[in-house]
């Protein structure tokens, strides 16, 4: 408990998803923002608090409080955005196997610095130690007893070589550790090349290559990867942008085999009006996360996948019914093949393919009290089902929440 009392005293985190995740779309604040607090807490219902890992189906009530600030400094060559959030989440009543106190904290800083009318420099930073997967970032499949600690870098440098000709290049690392099962921690590092055409006003031409390194701990496989994509930017309206590119992808496992996919990657945002919001992403790739699992039945074995083949669908939006009632809603889909398994440990066999989905939805409404006070009800579904051991559950949390901005 010492340990995590310390970690979160130097850790905070995002309010918002921001910019680090699936559905970021590349806009850039265009002005200053003086910085905002938020101060708040939930009260949270669980009725599945070790989904799929105690074995047995245990509710608790749970609180949530947190603090967060959000700043954003915009001057004719610098744009620095930052967003935090310090967070615990604790368990009245937890199961033998959870702790009653985790964190819920996260930390971002975008940072965007023109050296010239030509040359620019943009950098992307996240930070987070956590207890529930986030799964917009697209490294999270299941929940675990325990937090998890993830941090990205994304940073390159970009040049326009003629009116319509640029490119960007740069390097990208993430790690996550997770602290009861070093099976699926993983450090990662990328380099990148884009070249991007103005095809029109609105319309941007992309080509990518992009390579990437594995490192995984315990029984799992380093990995590499390479990709060849290429893509279109399209700004719809002043309000609406998409992006999407498509490709595909080349997976090297070491002391394993290698494999050629399809990959597909989508983003869209858009302030359809005044009122309405709506986000979404899709992804389609051969991840080097979570590939060490457990099979079912009566002699379970321990297997590490060279191929786990995951398509990730993501939307939520908001809706303002009026000046101080709005409603929200989001859905992600997460379904997910794994291929070519060896065995670790176990009599085996091993199957030779394993299929999993993972389903959750969430709905809520939000109502301003006052200027700076609000209030949230929120009610959200997760249904997993799969092949593998330990990973079927069904779960319902219901979250009370009030807080005050200013």
């Amino acid at each position: 408990m010492k340990r995590k009392l310390a970690t979160l005293a130097i850790l905070i985190g995002l309010t918002a998803a921001a910019k680090a995740d699936l559905y970021y779309v590349g806009d850039e604040t265009l002005e200053s923002l003086p910085i905002k607090w938020t101060v708040g807490g939930n009260l949270i219902y669980d009725d599945n608090v070790l989904p799929g890992l105690a074995g047995t189906k245990e509710d608790s009530f749970a609180i949530d409080p947190y603090v967060g600030a959000s700043w954003v400094s915009v001057t004719p060559q610098t744009t620095l955005d930052i967003y935090a959030r310090l967070g615990v989440i604790y368990y009245f009543d937890a199961p033998a196997g959870a702790d009653d106190v985790n964190a819920q904290s996260r930390l971002g800083v975008n940072v965007t610095h023109h050296f010239s009318e030509r040359l620019r420099l943009v950098s992307r930073n996240f930070i987070s130690y956590e207890l529930e997967p986030d799964y917009s970032y697209a490294y999270a499949n299941s929940r675990l007893a325990e937090e998890y600690f993830y941090w990205q870098t994304d940073n390159a440098i970009g040049y326009r070589w003629t009116e319509r000709f640029a490119t960007y290049t740069g390097f990208k690392l993430n790690g996550v550790d997770y602290s009861g099962a070093n099976d699926n921690d993983r450090f990662i590092w990328m380099l990148y090349n884009q070249f991007r055409y103005q095809l029109t006003p609105q319309s941007v031409l992309t080509a990518e290559y992009r390579y990437s390194d594995t490192s995984a701990s315990g029984v799992a496989r380093d990995s590499k990867s390479q990709y060849g994509l290429v893509g279109i930017e399209h700004r719809f309206s002043p309000t609406t942008i998409g992006i999407v590119r498509a490709g595909i992808q080349h997976r090297d496992v070491t002391n394993g085999s290698d494999h050629t996919r399809p990959y597909l990657e989508f983003a869209l945002n858009s302030q359809i009006n005044q009122q309405f919001r709506v986000r979404a992403f899709t992804r389609y790739s051969m991840e080097s996360y979570d590939t060490v699992r457990t099979t079912k039945g009566a002699t379970p074995s321990l297997v590490e996948y060279d191929q786990r083949n995951t398509l990730r669908i993501g939307v939520n939006g908001e809706y303002s019914i009026s000046p101080t009632l709005s409603v929200y809603g989001g859905l992600d889909y997460i379904p997910s093949t794994y291929k070519n398994g060896i065995l670790v440990t176990g009599p085996g066999p091993v199957p030779g393919t394993a299929d999993e989905d993972i389903i959750t939805a969430h709905i809520g409404v939000s109502m301003r009290f006052m200027e700076n006070l609000y209030g949230t009800l929120t009610y959200s579904y997760t249904d997993s089902s799969s092949d593998l051991a330990g990973r079927d559950y069904e779960r319902n949390r219901i979250s009370l929440g009030v807080r005050a901005e200013f």
